[in-house]
């Protein structure tokens, strides 16, 4: 499975922008399902599934991994060609949809999010130690809202990715480690109208100081 996709096809771009679509392809970039098994995850008929599978197939999202014979019947195991999908600059003229494709794949996101905080064990969210150092931290749950400029968000957003990338590369050590757990991260961070969060009366102080 490759790190990223470029998506540069107009026909591309709705599929991710359709609502059932984009949860098969979050489905997919955890494992591989049969048509059958996700007839039975999502409750629908294997002949809906399976049309919808044949259209992911098609603009090139999942791909047919590998085949398994039960009861003399042949079951295709799909999986995701990628972990995420980047959207090309050849698509910025159709910027509404752009937007459309770009929120359903959040919403999906924090919905497979929800999922796997309520399937999280108990001890998963218990700082046994001196939670006021995040160095003792077992758990993160953080909001942020700041003004910057779009060079420096960009430059930040890039090393964040790198030590992502490097904490990558240093978890394939502990894949044989029977001390080893796994963890889920969730990133998001987009460009607001205007802010929500109301600046503290302490933040005020010193930026009229600073003026």
């Amino acid at each position: 499975m490759e790190q990223f996709k470029i998506i540069n096809e107009y026909e591309q771009l709705k599929i991710l922008g359709d609502p059932f679509r984009s949860k098969l392809i979050m489905r997919l970039i955890e494992k591989p399902y049969t048509g059958q098994q996700l007839s039975e995850v999502f409750d629908l008929s294997r002949a809906r599934v399976h049309y919808h599978l044949r259209e992911l197939e098609k603009n090139g999202f999942i791909k047919i991994i590998k085949k398994e014979e039960k009861n003399g019947i042949i079951q295709k195991f799909y999986q995701s060609v990628a972990k995420g999908f980047v959207l090309s600059n050849e698509l910025l003229p159709h910027s509404k949809e752009i937007s459309d494709a770009t929120r359903q794949i959040m919403f999906e996101t924090l919905d497979r999010t929800k999922t796997r905080i309520l399937a999280a064990p108990d001890d998963a969210f218990k700082n046994e130690t001196d939670e006021t150092n995040p160095a003792n931290w077992k758990f993160m749950s953080t909001q942020w809202e700041l003004k910057t400029t779009e060079e420096k968000f960009k430059k930040w957003a890039k090393k964040y990715r790198e030590i992502m990338y490097e904490l990558d590369e240093m978890s394939k050590e502990d894949e044989n480690n029977p001390d080893a757990r796994p963890y889920y991260f969730l990133s998001m961070a987009f460009q607001l109208e205007e802010g929500f969060f109301k600046q503290s009366g302490y933040q005020q102080e010193k930026d009229e100081d600073e003026k």
